[in-house]
């Protein structure tokens, strides 16, 4: 989980992400920190995160993250 607000601190700093749990409802995240998002996962963890997965609930927080990662390894 570290790792993971590790990068979500690089795509946009001064957010609790530990604590957040809207990223999507509550528009933290737009489309663009998505995308990076995406590629800085892929490229951390070696994960390969496809169309299918881009759903809102993928993002929502740290938690479903690190799902989605445990989910691809």
């Amino acid at each position: 989980m570290k790792e993971i607000i590790e990068i979500l601190n690089e795509i946009k700093p001064g957010i609790d992400y530990a604590n957040e749990k809207n990223l999507i409802t509550n528009e933290i995240l737009t489309s663009f920190d998505i995308v990076m998002l995406i590629s800085l996962l892929n490229n951390k963890f070696n994960v390969n995160i496809t169309p299918i997965e881009l759903v809102p609930e993928n993002f929502e927080n740290v938690e479903a993250i690190e799902k989605l990662i445990n989910k691809l390894k």
